[in-house]
């Protein structure tokens, strides 16, 4: 499995410096911001919200965008376009809520 480091928040910009805040693509400030955000959306799946943080957490689901992002699939071969209200995936596409979506709303609350 490849690991990739983050020289920059991927949610606010600023530059990472610690080792933590590199792999996971997110300073300590705006990780408590997805934190804090991630308890206030509590109308998904327990496996939908498990999903959506490991998304999160891999640095997996990227800003394009004000209210849109680049996600990426679950095994790792494709990427959609999410926004809080829809997605590309294949569970979107039929109309179903899915994980990328709550992963963008996470960041975006947050």
């Amino acid at each position: 499995m490849a690991t990739t480091t983050h020289t920059n928040c991927l949610r606010c910009g600023r530059t990472l410096t610690s080792a933590k805040s590199q792999a996971t693509g997110y300073g300590p400030t705006c990780a408590r911001h997805i934190r804090r955000a991630q308890a206030t959306l509590t109308d998904y799946k327990p496996h939908q919200i498990a999903s959506a943080r490991e998304l999160i957490e891999d640095g997996a689901i990227v800003p394009l965008k004000s209210a849109v992002f680049i996600a990426v699939s679950t095994d790792g071969t494709e990427t959609y376009k999410t926004a809080p209200t829809g997605c590309t995936c294949p569970a979107g596409l039929k109309g179903s809520r899915c994980y990328h979506q709550l992963a963008a709303r996470m960041l975006l609350a947050a």
